[in-house]
């Protein structure tokens, strides 16, 4: 019998061992079951939020109340009473105490002959508290002429204002989950409550301002008003949160302080904590300003998150009149903020802010701040406002709920899309509110996922129910994720794609205001043309075809992205021009939906470079190397150079012909310059891998066409000389970049029976088709094989034979033909003969004596030359990448001067690399390890840079961008923040090289420091 009375409680929800016994004491259980009369009130309570809380604290209730038979009585026959006491009682112990304390309170749950009249109003609650501290509530407000002053004050004031305040909250509180107890009784939605919640603190401070007043006693011309801000204005409260507010007062404002912070103090401690730090200047601020001195404040100096923030002030006491001359005077200043120039910087900034403040360990269970919460919806719906707001006052509500539904009755947002998020936003308000009021403490975090209990008693505070595939706390977690996931998408979609929907609902005679309104929300998420972006949204979206069905779900995320680019605009053209041009890739669409990171990145790219999606739209399938790589599996955005360069030089050879080879060449180098570049932008390969890297396709190039070129050119006879490319500059240092040429010496001798005018011949007509083929027109970047490093120069055949070039040496060479030399290295052809070239100029780049004073002399008079000369008229030489001070010529002069000098006694100095040579000065000496590290820096960075400046302009270029978008994209590229200053990135560059330049003048030059 006893196993059966467990049973049956615990299919109530009572699980604890004593509840047998409560219940018997209470009247309600006898003999196994329910006694007569009560079988109500035992199903009320096993359906409150906690049945065993529920019953304790009817327990304590029911033995501090004098008249429990009174209220036993009640319960069996009030369903109100029964509803609203049983489940508050076991969602809050907060109001539970507050009740047992209070027993007599309990009337305040009852059903009575008003209950079915209008809820209690902002001047019923204000007249409640008033009462409480002795204030006459149909005086004038306190704060103005003849205000209402309180007759209790004190200690005995804070008390009686914080029963009252808890007996509002009482009643309240019992409305708001009645359903839950009895489901019978009528759903208080969230956004009422939270507006009832809004007037009870409205009223509180109205009665903690008559307190104050009493004890400051200002002057008699002292004028006050309390502008509510955030929830508490905005009429959406929680049950537990700082109220918001913003003091503005006539006449001794010393006095008006005093005041002010008397009454913050009051509220503080009976009723919630008063925040006034959103006034101006916050903190640091006077706490009380005049009217004008607002006003000067925020045309003089506000920024923009200031005027967000007023988009929800309201006066909720004090003077009356003062109070709305301040809203009439800064609601102008609200809606004209999106016009501000640096609005959409200040937003980013701000949304930054807001998940900086999310710890990793909430942000699943973060209902505020995390993604997909509420945040998400008030962020969303204040932009559209303060955007659209400016021309249609309808807009202008301080509520995110009545905003949001304006929005959707404007056309601005779909009506789908509004009622989904208003649906969403208040479930998270409804778990908010539930989670607030268990021990009225504020919280934004659900229970952990392993918390079954936490979780089940939030389910059922939330009128949950199990759904048959889920129980209880399964609804619940499902709920959550779903609501969550719905807020993010359309908090995404918010930004962007109303303006396609309100467009194309429109007939073209009422589309001209609406393009306004599209093109004034487009300028304030960052777009400098937003006719032109919305241009390019509706031609991805038009139709009904399938691409156009996905571009609209994936342009909230690409555009959002995008905004966060230093040029959007091009980046959007960038993108419809890659998505027009691949309007029959089939799976170009696909792969952007299904792989969030190849969206990511590529809007990233696109909103950076004019290089990648000129090279893009001839070389598709590198999207898919962006996509995140399996688990196991390479990064293919990281490959290998020589397994690259071993790919291209073989699959050129299979082609049937010199112009297929040419172009599968040109192709490849295409893809794998494309490849480099997206690697290099997204931060995957640091600078000497990048150099390298094109190097090697630069090298696979001349391999595969030189190959194919000598088949050619032999049209079926054995060739007739056997030629080798030796690689000069960069490329023989493997320090090429975006736009650098390919510099080279041919070499040759005959093959077989030829002769060496036959040889020279037949080498020279195979380099000249390699020269043209590769140097033909093309939309890619410019494929010159420059061979002007050669002996003569311009003037010089462009090929010797091996002793040709014996014989010239020997005879003619000068110091800076040395210097050249020391780059050299095969790069293609015959390997034997290219070996047996650097054999021949061994003793020439590394001399065994070193330099005389005087080739010194010349070399720095050469260098000398070379900058004055080339540097282009009105460059700047702080900024200049290859000819400024402390960039790539100082530092290679430098590093070529120490190789001549020491490279024939130190052969660790026989390097083609500047940067090895550096490491290898320094290892031997010749300078400190200081001065090479600074050198390396200014090597780098000037490197990085030139790279930067032909992947955002798309050409080649050794000036940096003195300011603009061009400026802050070529940061971008370079790992600065898109939003942020990129007078910082102009800033480390010239510092950088300006210590290498130090470097330079001490060692190259010999000046004294």
């Amino acid at each position: 019998m006893a196993e059966r009375t467990r049973t049956s409680l615990a299919r109530l929800g009572l699980t604890e061992p004593w509840a047998e016994q409560t219940l018997a004491e209470l009247g309600w259980w006898a003999e196994d079951r329910p006694v007569p009369g009560a079988e109500p009130i035992m199903w009320a309570l096993a359906r409150s939020p906690d049945p065993d809380l529920a019953l304790r604290q009817v327990e304590r209730f029911a033995k501090a109340a004098g008249d429990w038979k009174t209220v036993d009585a009640a319960l069996r026959t009030d369903l109100g009473l029964r509803g609203r006491m049983l489940a508050l009682l076991g969602a809050s112990t907060a109001l539970g105490d507050h009740l047992v304390t209070h027993p007599d309170r309990w009337r305040l749950l009852a059903d009575s002959p008003d209950r079915n009249d209008p809820p209690p109003d902002l001047a019923r609650r204000a007249a409640n508290l008033l009462r409480a501290v002795g204030a006459d509530p149909d005086a004038p407000a306190s704060g103005g002429p003849g205000g209402a002053r309180a007759q209790v004050t004190g200690a005995a004031a804070i008390t009686a204002l914080r029963t009252a305040y808890r007996d509002e909250l009482l009643g309240l509180a019992g409305a708001d989950l009645a359903a839950v107890g009895e489901t019978s009784l009528p759903v208080m939605e969230v956004d009422e409550v939270a507006a009832q919640l809004a007037d009870l603190a409205a009223a509180a401070v109205r009665a903690a301002l008559a307190v104050a007043l009493e004890e400051v006693d200002p002057p008699d011309d002292v004028r006050l008003a309390v502008i509510g801000m955030g929830k508490c204005g905005g009429h959406e409260l929680n049950y537990v949160s700082d109220v918001d507010v913003i003091f503005v007062a006539e006449g001794d404002t010393q006095a008006a302080s005093r005041l002010a912070s008397r009454l913050m103090r009051i509220a503080g401690e009976a009723c919630f904590q008063v925040d006034a730090n959103l006034r101006p200047e916050g903190r640091q601020g006077a706490l009380v300003r005049t009217l004008d001195g607002h006003v000067t404040y925020y045309k003089r100096w506000a920024k923009t998150w200031e005027f967000q923030a007023l988009l929800k002030a309201r006066p909720i006491a004090g003077d009356e009149e003062l109070g709305a001359a301040y809203a009439e005077a800064v609601a102008p200043m609200v809606w004209n903020a999106a016009s501000r120039d640096d609005f959409v910087q200040d937003v980013q900034a701000m949304r930054r802010r807001v998940e900086e403040h999310i710890r990793p360990d909430h942000a699943d269970r973060e209902l505020k701040l995390g993604r997909g919460g509420l945040r998400d919806v008030e962020f969303a719906v204040q932009l559209l406002q303060l955007v659209h707001g400016r021309t249609d006052e309808s807009l202008r509500s301080p509520s995110t709920l009545e905003a949001l539904a304006a929005l959707a009755d404007g056309g601005y947002v779909g009506r789908d899309d509004g009622a989904n998020l208003a649906a969403s936003y208040r479930f998270l308000r409804l778990l908010e509110h539930r989670l607030q009021l268990q021990r009225m403490r504020r919280t934004h975090l659900l229970p952990a996922k392993d918390d079954t209990d936490g979780l089940r008693w939030l389910a059922r505070a939330a009128r949950l129910r199990p759904d048959g595939r889920h129980d209880v706390v399964g609804v619940l977690v499902a709920e959550w994720s779903r609501n969550a996931r719905r807020v993010r998408r359309l908090h995404e979609k918010l930004f962007y794609r109303p303006l396609l929907q309100s467009v194309s609902r429109l007939s073209p005679e009422e589309s001209r205001l609406s393009e306004k309104a599209a093109a004034a929300r487009f300028k304030a998420l960052g777009w400098a043309s937003p006719e032109g972006a919305l241009g390019h949204l509706r031609a991805l979206t038009g139709g009904v075809s399938r691409a156009a069905s996905i571009q609209q779900t994936l342009l909230p995320v690409l555009l959002e992205e995008l905004a966060a680019t230093p040029d959007p605009d091009r980046g959007l053209l960038a993108y419809r021009q890659v998505s027009e041009a691949l309007a029959n890739t089939p799976w170009y669409l696909r792969l952007l939906r299904d792989e969030g990171l190849v969206a990511e990145r590529l809007m990233r790219l696109l909103g950076t470079s004019a290089l990648v999606p000129d090279l893009l739209v001839r070389a598709p399938e590198i999207l898919r190397v962006l996509a995140a790589p399996n688990p196991g599996q390479p990064d293919e955005l990281k490959r290998d150079p020589a397994v690259v360069g071993q790919w291209m030089i073989a699959a050129v050879a299979r082609q049937p012909d010199l112009t297929s080879a040419v172009a599968s060449a040109r192709s490849m180098r295409r893809h794998e310059m494309l490849r480099i570049a997206c690697a290099d932008l997204l931060g995957a390969l640091e600078v000497a891998e990048v150099c390298e890297a094109l190097s090697t396709v630069w090298v696979a190039v001349l391999r595969a066409t030189l190959a194919a070129t000598v088949k050619e050119v032999a049209a079926g006879e054995p060739p007739k000389a056997r030629i080798a490319v030796i690689g000069m500059g960069r490329l023989g240092g493997a320090e090429l970049g975006y736009s650098s040429d390919a510099d080279v010496m041919f070499v040759c001798e005959p093959a077989g029976e030829a002769t060496s005018d036959d040889a020279v011949k037949f080498a020279t007509s195979v380099v000249e088709t390699v020269r043209r083929r590769l140097g033909a027109p093309s939309p890619d970047p410019a494929l010159q094989v420059d061979a002007d490093l050669r002996p003569e120069g311009r003037s010089g055949p462009l090929v010797r034979t091996l002793h040709s070039y014996r014989e010239y040496y020997a005879r003619w060479a000068e110091v800076w033909e040395a210097q050249a030399l020391l780059r050299a290295r095969p790069v293609a052809g015959d390997p034997e003969l290219g070996r047996r070239f650097m054999e021949l100029i061994e003793p020439i780049r590394y001399p065994a004596d070193g330099l005389t004073t005087a080739q010194v002399t010349e070399i720095r008079r050469i260098k000398a030359r070379v900058d004055d000369e080339r540097l282009p008229r009105g460059a700047d030489r702080s900024t200049h990448t290859k000819l400024g001070h402390g960039g790539l010529a100082d530092v290679e002069w430098t590093v070529q001067l120490l190789q001549l000098q020491h490279a024939g006694d130190i052969p660790e100095l026989r390097t083609t690399s500047t940067l090895e040579g550096l490491r290898e000065a320094a290892e031997a000496g010749l300078i400190t390890a200081e001065d090479a590290a600074e050198l390396q820096a200014g090597w780098e960075t000037a490197t990085r840079a030139r790279n930067a400046i032909m992947l955002v302009r798309g050409k080649p270029g050794d000036q940096l961008p003195r300011s603009g978008r061009e400026l802050a994209a070529v940061a971008a590229a370079l790992g600065y923040p898109a939003d942020g200053d990129p007078g910082r990135f102009l800033d480390d560059y010239r510092r950088t090289t300006r210590r290498a330049r130090t470097v330079v003048e001490r060692v190259f030059y010999g000046w004294d420091s």
